[in-house]
Formats: structure tokens, sequence, C-alpha cells
């Protein structure tokens, strides 16, 4: 039976004036595309209204964490208690993501310097209370939470401002988020005191955060979001590309490409085994063996690092600062070479770095053409990057990056007392004797008895239970508690 193609149609419609053709052509395929951004445009508008009424259907808290004085543990108890927090992680269906909105909700682990006062904070949605006391305690016993006001309200969030001004930035990684930066354990030697072997690279902010002034504040954030193991595999197809192997690609477009190029590979196989060849082409593309035995020793490194990093739990991480005083009291380059001094220290050059975000989609407040717009578009950025810290945002700025534990703990840690001599650090007072089993007690916080006044702007944080406190020594004699 002979099969007869007819394509005089195809011919006839080709052979169109163009303007008929042009109509045709949309008539039949080039409404798809339309309908196609249609539904998607929709389907986000849909999705961004359940994800924002389940965001502000969720009550958050801004918990002060006051630290035993004389405290000795080593960043390896937050990086403990940063496993514990991956138990926040959960997985949303279909039915919870589109019809719920829920997405992952996440902490903000916060350090903030109020004219030298020091203290550190962790905001978080009030249901993970219990898991983060329960983090925090069991490498902490001695340690006291307490809930506090948000010491961001009550400042400008529109620029310029009559009285105060602001400089910021988000810092991102230099390489592949799958490249480690330094971590804790790179700042330990065999020199000196056993007390003194570990240099504390929080010892540089708490000296930058212990020098602000009269009208200086310093805020500064880690965005820790709860996420899976997926990540771990970019880990193992970076370590496929450094040593030469063929990595697997996950994106529709990827595959959909190496399954043309196999079909491909496939036909002329067939070709070649037909003249027979077939083994002789095999031969040619044979993998040479023992591949880490070519490596330079910058891959070598690069290979082992990339290993041990995705071994351990990670989290998104989003890192960003403020900094924000009165006109008359800004010094701008005290905060950004010293924040970004700060950074650097956690920088390998083979392997990766922090840096202040900048270019024309960054946050930095700080322009590189500023004769264009320069001052809306400066003012812009500060508006941006105010609204982001206040709100706490994940969306907002450069997408999240990933560390795992160990450089979450290295960034953010409580500082050791025999290294780090910051005297107007919050700590609790010590450790207290346990009281009769039966007695009734009040529990009134470290926090509690160190602020006095009822200023509003100067000032930093204030509990939550309305009363006021006594003055005592140390943090500044206007720190108001409410």
């Amino acid at each position: 039976m002979d099969i007869v193609l007819n394509l005089q149609p195809l011919i006839d419609f080709f052979n169109l004036p163009p303007d008929q053709f042009l109509v045709s052509l949309f008539l039949y395929v080039g409404w798809i595309p339309i309908a196609i951004t249609f539904i998607y445009g929709v389907c986000q508008v849909w999705l961004r209204y359940k994800r924002l009424a389940y965001g502000a259907a969720q009550k958050t808290i801004l918990l002060a964490i006051d630290v035993p004085r004389g405290n000795a543990q080593t960043p390896m108890a937050v990086e403990n208690m940063f496993s514990y927090l991956a138990g926040a992680h959960g997985t949303k269906d279909l039915y919870e993501k589109w019809w719920l909105g829920e997405w992952q909700l996440y902490f903000s682990f916060e350090i903030v310097s109020i004219e030298g006062f020091i203290q550190f904070l962790v905001w978080l949605p009030e249901k993970y209370r219990n898991v983060l006391e329960a983090a925090l305690y069991s490498q902490y016993p001695d340690a006291e939470i307490t809930e506090v006001n948000d010491y961001t309200q009550g400042y400008p969030t529109h620029f310029p401002d009559d009285q105060y001004d602001i400089y910021g930035t988000e810092f991102k990684l230099v390489k592949n988020s799958v490249y480690p930066i330094k971590t804790y354990k790179h700042f330990e030697h065999m020199m000196g005191e056993p007390e003194t072997q570990y240099k504390d690279p929080m010892a540089a902010l708490m000296d930058l955060m212990g020098s602000m002034k009269k009208g200086e504040q310093l805020w500064y954030q880690i965005l820790v979001i709860p996420t899976d193991s997926a990540w771990a595999e970019e880990g193992e197809n970076e370590i496929k590309k450094i040593i030469g192997e063929k990595a697997a690609r996950n994106n529709l477009v990827d595959k959909i490409l190496d399954g043309l190029l196999n079909a491909l590979g496939a036909a002329s196989e067939m070709i070649y085994s037909i003249w027979g060849d077939i083994k002789e082409q095999k031969a040619e593309d044979k993998e040479p063996q023992f591949k880490m035995m070519n490596l330079k020793p910058r891959q070598k490194k690069q290979v082992e690092e990339i290993q041990e990093k995705v071994g351990k739990l990670g989290f998104a991480v989003k890192i960003r600062f403020v900094y924000i005083a009165k006109k008359e009291a800004m010094n701008k380059n005290k905060v950004s070479y010293g924040m970004t001094g700060h950074m650097k220290q956690f920088n390998f050059n083979d392997l990766n770095s922090y840096k202040p975000d900048t270019g024309d989609g960054g946050t930095q407040t700080k322009l590189r053409y500023e004769i264009i717009f320069g001052h809306y578009r400066l003012n812009l950025r500060k508006i941006k990057l105010m609204i982001a810290y206040k709100f706490r945002s994940d969306a907002r700025g450069r997408s999240p990056h990933i560390l795992n534990i160990e450089e979450l703990a290295s960034i953010w840690h409580f500082p050791l007392e025999a290294v780090v001599k910051a005297p107007l650090v919050q700590k609790a007072p010590g450790r207290k004797a346990e009281p009769p089993s039966g007695l009734p007690v009040i529990m009134e916080s470290a926090a509690k008895e160190l602020g006095a006044g009822a200023a509003r702007t100067e000032n930093i944080f204030t509990l939550t239970n309305g009363d006021s406190a006594k003055p005592a020594a140390g943090p500044p004699a206007n720190l108001p508690v409410v």
C-alpha cells in the first residue's frame, strides 16, 4: 500500500503574502506562547498572594540571648545548635504550596551595637521558639533568653532623612556556594597558652561594634533558611567538572539536549559498527584512569574541601548589615572598611570568599557611576536595604547562598571571653542555684536588669512584659526597658 503525502496546503501556506502569512501563523500557533505566558503569570500572582497571606499570619518574635560570663565554649557548640535547628525544615506538597501558600520559615541571627552596647539576638517565628530554646540550652545550660521589642522600629525607611543617614550592603560569595569559606578550625594554632590558642574571628567584629559612639548603631543580620540536601548534588557535579568527568544536568533544556546528543551518538556508533571501526573509536573515547593522580595541588584541595563541605548539613543564607547614625556622628569609612575586613577573614583565594554586593543590581549604598541620577539611585538603594533589613526579607536583594553548619558557626557565634575582650557585650550574670522544687518563683532575666530610661530612638531593646527596669552599670544610661 502506497502512502501519498499531499504537501500542497503547506506550500500554499508559505506562499501567502507576508501580512496574511503572519495572521495565519498567529491563529494557528502564535497564541500558544502568549497563552502559556499568561497562565504562568496568573499562577505566579496567585502564589504570591497566598504566600503573603501565609506570611502575614505568622507571628514572629525577637529574642535577646545572654551567655554566661567566662564563656569557654568553642564555635563547635553553635555548630551543634545549628544542627538541631535543621529540624525546622519541612517539605511542602502541592496543596500546601499552591492553596495554603506555605513556604519554608526561617531564622535571623543578629548582632547589634547601640552606641557600643552589644547584644546577640535571634528573630524567628514564634512556633520555633521551643526549638531554638532546646538547641541553645543543650549547649549553653546557663544562658538567658529574653523576648524583646524590635530595635529597628522607629527609624526611617525613606531617605533622605532630616536626622539619620545609613550605610550598608549584603555580602555575597565570589564563587559557587559548594566551594567553602575559611572556618573556625583554621583559626586554631598550637602556640601560646591553651586558652589563647584559638584566635576568635569575632574579635574584630566585637572591637568594631564596641567602637560605636553616641548616635551610632551597627546592625548585623544573617538569615538562616533550613533547606534540603539537594545542594550537595551540585557539589558532586562541581567535583566531576574539576576532575574532568561529565557532570549531571538537572534542568529540562539540558536534558533535552543530552537526549538529542545521545541519539546522535547512538547513530554514529551504529555507523562505526557497520564500518568495523567501533572498537577503535571506543578506545579513543575511553576516559583515563586515576584522574585524581593527574590533578594539580590546587584542584586536589578543591575536591577535598568541597567533599568535606557537602558532607555536613547546610542552610540557605543571606548576610547584610546596616550602619545607621545621626548625620553629625556619621563615620562611614570606619564601618565600611571594618565590616569588609571582618568578612575577609573567612576568605580563601583558591576556594571561596565574601565581597560586598556591588554593581547595578547590588545592594551596597555606594554607587559606581554617581553622575547618572546618582542622588536618586543612592537613596533608592538605602530605602531597599532598610526595608529588607527591617522585614528580615529573604526575597529582597540577591538570592541566598549555601553555607554548612561549620561555616555558619564560624561567622556567628558567642565570642570566647578569654580571647575577645569586649566589655559591653551583654552577658548573663552566671550560674544560679536551683530553687526548692515546690517554691513558686517569678523569672526575671538579666536583660531586665541592664537598662533604664524611656527614650525612644536613642535606645536599644525593650522587654515585652511592660515593666521598667532599674539602672545598672555597663550599658548606656539611656537604654530603655519598657
